[in-house]
């Protein structure tokens, strides 16, 4: 029996994408934990059927899909099979995603620029258009991209910047496209966040913990699972009325970094010019 969830979730069926790692994950066992069927769907098939399997105890359903969010068709014939099967997917949660290393301009290769903004953007896109036209057709369900502060102030990533900025614009308007056929889309903007992605890179050196905690209103990094918590609100009906809105889940790092031209934000009394 499905657990009784506060969020009245208890008989959704829920497709993640991204769902084997990082903020997909934790996103894929919030929904589990406040009673959806969870899809986890991921490119790599192995650490998704993984994901799945460690979730199989929480859910009252959950199973693992092996694609890749930029390729149109197979995402139609993903999500044709589940709904076929399993009944129509209630809620969407956008997570698939890759970062890249801040480099200058002659030194990020188009490659690298097409690969995340084909995942970033391209990918979520494509699993909108499939996932949500079918929601609008049936009048209802709700669609949380995953965004990132990137999106919304200058950086050293030309590629997943622009990209992010545009996932956030594609928020508005499928919430616009799709509002009086009674689905909502909304995002989530991520700051810096202890995923696996985010460890590598202060691993190597390409981020620094401590500067990044200091630039933060609150200092410190973001768990995983308060993204999660962010994104099953929005997700929820105690969201209803809520559409189009991009929520920044970052620590305070916006404000924290702005702020600290008058000194760092855990101090007091910084002098004016």
């Amino acid at each position: 029996m499905a657990p009784i969830s506060e969020f009245g979730l208890h008989d959704c069926l829920a497709l993640v994408t991204g769902g084997a790692s990082g903020i997909g994950r934790a996103c894929a066992q919030w929904m589990a934990e406040h009673g959806c069927a969870v899809i986890v769907a991921d490119r790599d098939a192995q650490a998704g059927a993984a994901a799945a399997l460690a979730l199989a105890g929480e859910a009252r359903s959950v199973e693992a899909r092996s694609v890749d969010v930029r390729d149109a068709d197979a995402v139609a014939a993903m999500v044709a099979e589940v709904e076929s099967r399993a009944g129509p997917i209630g809620i969407l949660v956008n997570a698939a995603g890759v970062l890249q290393n801040p480099l200058p301009p002659d030194e990020l290769t188009m490659k690298e620029w097409d690969l995340v903004t084909g995942v970033d953007l391209r990918g979520t896109y494509v699993v909108c258009a499939a996932v949500g036209s079918r929601m609008a057709s049936r009048g209802r369900g709700s669609i949380v991209n995953i965004g990132s502060i990137a999106g919304l102030r200058a950086g050293r990533l030309h590629a997943y910047g622009p990209a992010k900025a545009a996932v956030i614009a594609l928020t508005e308007n499928l919430a616009a496209e799709w509002g009086r056929r009674g689905v909502r889309v909304n995002s989530v903007s991520p700051g810096f966040t202890r995923t696996p992605a985010v460890g590598r890179s202060l691993a190597r050196g390409v981020l620094a913990e401590d500067r990044l905690a200091e630039s933060t209103a609150l200092g410190r990094l973001i768990e995983p699972g308060e993204i999660a918590a962010a994104v099953g609100f929005l997700a929820s009906p105690l969201a209803a009325a809520i559409t189009g809105t991009n929520l920044t889940v970052d620590a305070g790092f916006l404000v924290g970094a702005a702020s600290a031209v008058y000194g760092a934000p855990t101090q007091t009394g910084g002098a004016m010019p």
